[in-house]
């Protein structure tokens, strides 16, 4: 048979920046028969390092990439985090930056981005491949290697990296770094390195690099040989516990979850990640666990024969720190898409997508429940604990200053499924953990992978433009707001409507407390001037947050007292641009606070000190370690 004669290939002449634009304006994910846009809008700061190559790219296709204009880089990751993760990880964004100061102001989010297993497209600009001049301005100098940059910082933060240092490598770079992207074990912070001379040359390049392309996202389904033995194991416990984790959610396994419990009624904690698997209402759902979680799930673990972890890393505050699963002999069960997760605390593993596996375990275990006795004791605990959220949420004094989880209250008074709260540090992802009755799957927003300060603000903006008909709340504390205010003006200049709210404590709250119960006494974490002795113990700094705010364009609402705080609230959600609530809460040193840490964190304390509250904090260390226990 005789080969008919091709033609030469087409090919399209663009700039390696205009080829890397108009490539990705063409990707997309297909997941359950529902496909999107994979790189759903570009972020960018613009200086000598990108201007002139991705951020002429991007005007020269502003039909083909919708932009965002940013303050700072890191901030730009978070956005696109917060975006990624309402989008369930099948849409995310793409963040260029120049070289030198902006690409490494890159690092903080893509840690984040990796942590949390979130898909991020990191641009930063290189110094040039062809190295006309050296060094040239930001370049650094590194006496034994000559193809390093401070971009190389980002490689240990990054699922993928490659440094594109010709045109005609675009191609597989680009088309390995969507790869990663797109698989649900893989996923995380990807970052194409562009020198700036690569961006600006031209290339002849073929048609069909620009061809639509479709990832599909895959649905492992278990082995029958693990599923058999995970059905086995779940049938010959006593005390089964689900812990849901991050994800439930990624695979949006949540129906999944809920139709297991309502076969089997094995209760179900969460980790911050997972929180909201199931609502809060649900009879089975017993609340966070580890650490910051509530007294019943913590209970329940500690009693476990059997912990199922559905998509969970086993955190140190999830495990609390290797005390928590304290029973004889207790086995776990790991349904987890990623072998390195399924394979913790030596637990028999079930690898496979999540709403696979749970699917496979619902219909495998068609008529097994729990023992009755089992249920009623926990749905008593979970009664208790509510009653304990009514007190920690209880308003009945409406003039005074509002503590930090009656703030919480009035906020849970509020929403309905439909609004989505966000936080990431401080004291607060522990009282929302404890405290906050999840509505809706996508409505409790805590980044506690990587528990950045300043994540809340920029994810805001993520989360409403993937999804702008929810109300989206930043909670942050002062701590937090000083870190990283600057998407305000982002928010602002787009007219998107987070309603911000800022909580003033005067300094950094939990690391006080912390301080403070491992020795430290709370030493440099109150903002406040300087006493006659030294120590930070004078009046509080005169900083005006609120005003701060409306400086960059925030519509300000100030309370002074809960009757005011509950108003402004209201007035916020209703707000169709962005607004911020400012108030100052009253601290745990002069009222009740919420419900203590129900389970131990290990932070270690000075073995030798001499002064009494170091000492006596390493004694009550001492006592916690010993629990500690090493699954094998």
């Amino acid at each position: 048979m005789t080969a008919t004669p091709k033609g030469p290939a087409r090919t399209v002449r663009l700039t390696t920046a205009q080829a890397l634009v108009r490539f990705l304006s063409r990707q997309y994910t297909e997941r359950d028969g529902t496909r999107q846009r994979l790189i759903g809008a570009t972020w960018g700061i613009f200086g000598h390092g990108n201007v002139a190559g991705i951020g002429q790219a991007l005007v020269e296709h502003a039909d083909e990439m919708p932009f965002h204009q940013g303050r700072n880089e890191q901030a730009m990751v978070h956005a696109a985090v917060g975006y990624a993760r309402q989008c369930g990880r099948l849409s995310t964004h793409a963040v260029t930056t120049s070289i030198g100061p902006g690409a490494t102001n890159l690092v903080t989010g893509a840690a984040l981005a990796t942590v949390n297993r979130l898909p991020v497209l990191l641009l930063p600009g290189d110094t040039f491949a062809a190295r006309p001049a050296d060094p040239v301005l930001q370049q650094l100098e590194v006496p034994y290697a000559g193809d390093v940059s401070v971009n190389d910082c980002l490689r240990p933060v990054s699922r993928y990296f490659d440094r594109v240092t010709r045109p005609e490598a675009l191609i597989p770079a680009a088309l390995a770094a969507l790869r990663v992207l797109t698989d649900p074990v893989e996923t995380g912070a990807v970052t194409l390195a562009l020198p700036q001379d690569v961006q600006a040359e031209a290339y002849d390049w073929p048609e069909e690099f620009f061809a639509e392309r479709t990832w599909a996202v895959r649905r492992p389904v278990p082995d029958p040989r693990e599923l058999a033995d995970a059905v086995r194991a779940v049938r010959e416990a006593r005390r089964p516990l689900i812990i849901a984790g991050g994800g439930v959610h990624h695979s949006a396994a949540e129906d999944a979850l809920r139709e297991l419990v309502d076969a089997t009624r094995i209760p179900v904690a969460s980790t911050q990640a997972g929180k909201g698997s199931l609502r809060f209402d649900h009879p089975a759902d017993v609340g966070g666990v580890g650490h910051t979680g509530t007294a019943t799930a913590n209970e329940l673990a500690r009693t476990a024969d059997l912990v199922i972890g559905v998509g969970t890393r086993y955190s140190d505050f999830t495990t609390a720190s290797g005390t928590l699963f304290e029973r004889p002999g207790v086995r776990f069960l790991n349904l987890n898409i990623a072998p390195f997760d399924g394979h913790k605390l030596a637990g028999a593993t079930l690898i496979a997508d999540a709403r696979a596996g749970l699917q496979a375990l619902t219909g495998t275990l068609r008529g097994h429940r729990v023992e009755p006795a089992y249920a009623v004791e926990y749905t008593d605990d979970k009664e208790r604990w509510e009653h304990r959220v009514d007190a920690a949420y209880e308003t009945d004094e409406p003039d005074v200053r509002p503590t930090q989880p009656q703030v919480l209250g009035l906020l849970d008074e509020l929403v309905t499924d439909e609004d989505v709260v966000i936080n990431a540090a401080g004291s607060l992802p522990g009282d929302l953990h404890k405290l906050w009755r999840a509505r809706s799957a996508r409505q409790y927003h805590v980044e506690y992978g990587y528990s950045c300060m300043g994540y809340e603000i920029p994810a805001a903006i993520g989360v409403a433009l993937a999804a702008p008909e929810r109300p989206v709340w930043a909670l942050v504390g002062d701590g937090t707001y000083l870190m990283n205010p600057t998407e305000l003006v982002t928010a602002v200049q787009e007219n998107v409507p987070i309603k911000v709210v800022v909580l003033q404590n005067h300094g950094y709250a939990s690391i006080g407390g912390l301080s403070e119960s491992v020795g430290g006494e709370r030493f440099g974490t109150d903002y406040r001037f300087r006493a006659p002795d030294g120590t930070y113990t004078g009046d509080a700094l005169p900083v005006d947050l609120a005003a701060n705010a409306a400086s960059l364009g925030m519509r300000v609402l100030r309370a002074k007292t809960i009757r005011d705080l509950r108003e402004a609230l209201r007035e916020a959600r209703g707000a169709d641009r962005p607004t911020c609530v400012y108030v100052e809460t009253e601290t745990a040193d002069t009222v009740s606070g919420p419900p203590p840490a129900q389970a131990w964190w290990d932070v270690p304390v000075a073995e030798t000190a001499t002064r009494v509250s170091a000492v006596k904090a390493r004694e009550e260390y001492d006592r916690h370690v010993t629990a500690r226990r090493r699954h094998l």
